[in-house]
């Protein structure tokens, strides 16, 4: 999970900053063959096997949490903290790892079943005005260059930083502006050579509008934080505006759709991407406000992770990438894993997923957690 063409050379780069050079060869460890962006495709419970047959599952609900462990057979980490943000790591397919984010604590660890998180890095956040570390993604060559990218909130502004093996973290876009509110974003890969960057507007709703601000865009940039190669602007890093407050922004594994979610001052609303044109018309919106955070996209759905409401909402693509019907509800509470924050796909139909529920939920003794998920069609049908 028709408009004008954004203003030629609107946005200024002022905000690029300049960083040092990535660390000298002797400090790099060696590096496996790695597939850029292929994920792994674990085989999880209920998944459809090939030829139409399913494995077998429990149908006994799992053990109560005991402390840091987690008896649910999904889980992969436990007793983490907000987890706003996910990168799934590449690799085979038969223990898969990932990259979260904490939204609090500016953490950012490597996770997967059985081994205990280890921290990777950790940048200086500041979390008021629901900011902090709010997105995380690879780099789209991260099998030759090892290197992290997180969206974050300081003292003095919003920035894309990078962070290198065994390195201290590099600010890479700077100077996007912070307020009172609405500070959170969201970063992805585009799945074609590019990031995107999702950026709330700060508790101005004029600057979502605004050419001149970086404020609530959706920007395309490359590793060193310049407009990638291919945007309708080749000078700017702007491919859309009109956001409040984004939850999450994601694209389908093939790169052909891209969305976001964002959090609209009466309603949460998911988005379409049209690079050059403004968000004016969502694909779907929710009156009752459910917190849209996370989302994935798979061939035949685009699921959204909720962080009020605590579930998952899918809803069903026809073959050209509209919608066509109303979410299917899963992961209700009491059965679910509570309040949801970052989502990445390993695989088509599978996706890593976060809680958050230390911030304003009902935390469990091994919240927060993060969990594989298996991402089916959707279902309902009708408008909204």
């Amino acid at each position: 999970m028709g408009c004008a063409m954004l203003a030629a050379g609107a946005v200024a780069l002022a905000g690029c900053a300049e960083f040092t050079e990535q660390p000298s060869a002797d400090k790099w460890t060696s590096q496996p063959k790695l597939t850029p962006l292929a994920g792994p495709r674990p085989e999880l419970p209920g998944e459809q096997k090939p030829g139409g047959s399913q494995r077998p599952t429990s149908t006994t609900a799992p053990r109560p949490p005991e402390g840091c462990t987690d008896y649910n057979p999904l889980v992969i980490a436990t007793c983490l903290d907000t987890v706003s943000a996910i990168a799934a790591l590449p690799g085979d397919g038969s223990n898969p790892m990932g990259l979260v984010g904490e939204r609090r604590t500016g953490r950012i660890l490597r996770v997967q079943r059985g081994v205990p998180p280890v921290v990777v890095a950790t940048v200086p956040v500041d979390r008021s005005g629901d900011g902090g570390l709010t997105g995380l993604a690879l780099s789209p060559t991260y099998a030759e260059d090892q290197l992290i990218f997180a969206y974050v909130t300081t003292a003095s502004d919003n920035r894309l930083v990078r962070i290198a093996p065994k390195d201290t973290p590099k600010p890479v876009l700077t100077g996007i502006p912070k307020g009172p509110v609405n500070n959170r974003g969201a970063l992805a890969l585009d799945h074609r050579g590019a990031l995107l960057l999702a950026t709330g507007d700060a508790g101005n709703p004029a600057a979502a509008a605004d050419p001149n601000s970086l404020a609530g865009k959706v920007l395309r940039l490359d590793g060193a934080g310049r407009p990638a190669r291919g945007n309708p602007n080749p000078s700017s890093p702007v491919i859309t505006s009109g956001l409040r407050a984004p939850g999450g922004v994601c694209a389908s594994m093939e790169g052909a759709r891209t969305w976001v979610t964002d959090r609209g001052a009466d309603r949460d609303l998911l988005y379409r991407i049209e690079a050059g044109r403004p968000l004016t018309g969502p694909a779907w919106t929710w009156p009752d406000r459910p917190g849209v955070a996370g989302c994935a996209s798979t061939p035949a759905s685009i699921a959204v992770a909720t962080s009020i409401a605590g579930d998952l909402q899918t809803l069903p693509l026809a073959a050209d990438g509209t919608l066509r019907g109303k979410p299917e509800i899963s992961m209700k509470p009491p059965e679910g894993f509570g309040r949801l924050g970052g989502m990445d796909l390993i695989a088509d139909q599978v996706a890593m997923v976060g809680t958050v529920n230390k911030d304003g939920g009902t935390p469990v003794s091994s919240d927060d957690r993060a969990f594989l998920l298996v991402i089916q069609g959707g279902g309902g049908s009708g408008p909204d």
